[in-house]
């Protein structure tokens, strides 16, 4: 598949590039990032790079569709649609670096990738799921504003630098209406 461009009033989500290493590297120093995702502790520029090829191959692939999220031209965080099986199911995840947050820009980018991976001329998809770590509750907002239902606790589901831990499930549906949501645990 070829990447694709996806615009939103304030950001532009394109594929990640050899030149965005040291820009994301930056913004993925925070620690909320290092502990609620998947990046490499420490996060160096050998992290940044395998993020990359990992993205440029998710795009061949067809598999992992993810984005750098780029404000005035800077990334500040990716976005994408992971686990995309073929069969009309992907994974929605997302990170933003500390200096981006607050703005609602993380929501603004992931709402993009929603619409899209839902679109016939998208990723068509037919069901779309998201999971975090029990505590992250800031990845719960987003997905919570964006309508997600929440489905439940996976115990000790996820594998993170931590060990196992319980993880939260919620998943949107194209035919949901996209109200934001309340869960029970956040």
């Amino acid at each position: 598949m070829e990447p694709v461009l996806l615009q939103t009033p304030r950001l532009e989500l394109s594929v990640l590039g050899e030149g965005d290493a040291e820009a994301i590297v930056a913004a993925g120093q925070d620690p909320a990032v290092q502990r609620y995702t998947s990046v490499p502790s420490p996060f160096t520029r050998a992290g940044a790079d395998e993020l990359i090829a990992a993205s440029q191959a998710g795009w061949r692939d067809g598999d992992r569709l993810s984005w750098a999220v780029r404000e005035a031209g800077v990334p500040v965080g990716v976005v994408g649609l992971y686990r995309v099986d073929g069969k009309g199911s992907g994974e929605l995840g997302y990170w933003l670096g500390a200096s981006a947050r607050g703005r609602g820009l993380l929501t603004e980018a992931a709402r993009a990738v929603v619409d899209w991976g839902f679109a016939p001329t998208g990723a068509a998809l037919e069901r779309m799921e998201w999971h975090a770590a029990v505590g992250n509750a800031a990845s719960a907002r987003v997905a919570q504003t964006l309508g997600f239902r929440f489905e439940g606790v996976r115990r000790r589901a996820l594998i993170t630098k931590e060990g196992r831990r319980d993880g939260w499930a919620a998943a949107l549906l194209p035919s949901d209406d996209r109200t934001p949501q309340r869960w029970p645990v956040v």
